[in-house]
């Protein structure tokens, strides 16, 4: 498998010939996944294996790393009846590739420094219609005496400024499978932030087109970014990938899941006595198909045009 940090000829490091025609799932290593994040990974991967894609897995290891956990997640995966093409991808491998992206902006004006910090962000006023905490422009056009007070103001506060993106829109349209053609914003978001790391919305576009990903299968909670990811890939001259935003899952009292509701991991239904197929028999039953055991289940009898998309509420036996 080529080298996954070094760039080879295109702003993403995507090697020469590289297929298309992918799905994914990238989890951050950050502990290890409850029964949503599973449902989430067995939809994409039978999206995926359904429509004679590729599948690939990426560890989006840039943040939140807990030890071990991205070697449980892959294990948790595997004994659902995930399988994946090629190796796992840790995004922290790709940081020239990151940064040959920011790079191509950055060449074409398309990068500004940003030396707000989050509070000033928040508390200043936003666009009319803009969504709460939007980026109101504040460093976009700064004169170069006032760059350099912010630069030196980064310098007392031992931070870097942030690197934004110079967006030239305000909305852009993308296609989701079930929501159908949705307009978001576009503002000027972050690709660098201020301690170093490269954001998520830019890691995300660049190393879905390394992969070949046309197809991105995740939680709704992330359809409001699509349309900033999909102007951004635009700017890279990179394909715009098609997407699939699946319900979150949520506890009984309508609030996302989470580690704190109990035994909602894999590791937990096995120490209550269950075992994988057990898992993988409730997530088949929140689609309306009982009786599933492996993901080769699924992906033989699920219907995508069956998907609620209504929440799913998770209501386990203690």
């Amino acid at each position: 498998m080529p080298d996954a940090s070094r760039p080879s000829g295109d702003p993403v490091g995507r090697p020469a010939g590289h297929p298309v025609g992918a799905g994914r799932y990238a989890p951050s290593p950050s502990g290890d996944l409850h029964l949503g994040n599973l449902r989430t990974a067995l939809l994409a991967w039978v999206l995926a294996r359904g429509t004679g894609r590729a599948f690939h897995l990426r560890i989006e290891d840039l943040d939140r790393v807990q030890e071990g956990a991205a070697a449980r997640q892959l294990e948790d995966l595997a004994a659902l009846g995930i399988d994946w093409n090629g190796e796992v991808v840790h995004q922290s491998a790709r940081h020239a590739a990151h940064e040959a992206a920011i790079a191509s902006l950055q060449e074409r004006d398309l990068v500004f420094e940003c030396y707000c910090t989050r509070r000033e962000i928040l508390e200043a006023p936003s666009a009319p219609h803009a969504p709460p905490g939007a980026y109101p422009g504040t460093c976009r056009d700064l004169s170069p005496a006032e760059r350099e007070a912010g630069r030196a103001r980064m310098t007392a506060l031992d931070r870097e400024p942030a690197l934004r993106l110079r967006a030239e829109v305000s909305s852009w349209r993308v296609h989701d499978r079930w929501a159908g053609e949705v307009t978001g914003t576009v503002d000027d978001l972050v690709l660098r932030r201020g301690d170093g790391v490269v954001a998520y919305n830019l890691a995300v576009v660049v190393d879905d087109a390394y992969a070949g990903v046309d197809q991105v299968v995740r939680a709704d909670d992330l359809l409001s970014s699509a349309p900033r990811q999909a102007h951004l890939a635009h700017l890279l001259g990179l394909p715009e990938p098609g997407y699939a935003h699946v319900p979150l899952a949520v506890n009984t009292a309508g609030v996302r899941l989470a580690k704190r509701d109990g035994a909602v991991t894999l590791r937990d239904r096995l120490a209550a006595g269950e075992d994988a197929g057990d898992v993988v028999e409730r997530i088949g039953d929140s689609l309306g198909v009982p009786g599933c055991r492996t993901a080769a289940d699924l992906l033989a009898r699920w219907d995508p045009e069956t998907l609620s998309r209504e929440p799913w509420v998770v209501d386990l036996p203690r």
